[in-house]
């Protein structure tokens, strides 16, 4: 099945041990995973009472969750096991409302040092290059 320029498999996607199973914001949330074409590590939000913020649209407490997400779990993938990381710093630019549509979201690791990593999360609901929010992280990592 094809939603929102993403395939979904019938199983969700392996995640980083980290993030498995869920943390209770994220099953909260109803986030699942699912892997595009090309293996990237996508973040699926769907519409339900629990994400609604007014009437008709999305939390922007929901889509901040989305992205930080997002953005911990491509983290996680690069780390492997036994390193952790922690928010130092969080940027989120909501760009337009999200309406009564399933939500999703990809990262992209800007920056791997020993120390110190940053992403940058994309989140969107129909069309991937109409983006609903952006986030841009940068995290400490213990290894």
């Amino acid at each position: 099945m094809t939603t929102g320029g993403v395939t979904t498999p019938r199983q969700p996607a392996k995640r980083p041990p980290v993030l498995n199973p869920l943390p209770p914001y994220a099953a909260l949330l109803g986030l699942s995973t699912s892997r595009a074409e090309d293996g990237e590590l996508l973040w699926i939000m769907p519409f339900s009472e629990a994400v609604l913020g007014r009437p008709g649209f999305l939390h922007g407490g929901a889509i901040a969750g989305l992205l930080e997400f997002a953005a911990l779990g491509t983290l996680y993938e690069a780390l492997g096991e036994g390193p952790t990381a922690k928010p130092i710093n969080v940027s989120i630019d909501f760009m337009r409302g999200g309406g009564e549509h399933d939500t999703f979201a990809a990262a992209t690791l800007t920056r791997l040092g020993s120390r110190v990593a940053n992403v940058e999360a994309h989140a969107w609901q129909k069309d991937r290059s109409k983006p609903i929010a952006a986030a841009r992280m940068n995290l400490i990592i213990r290894r």
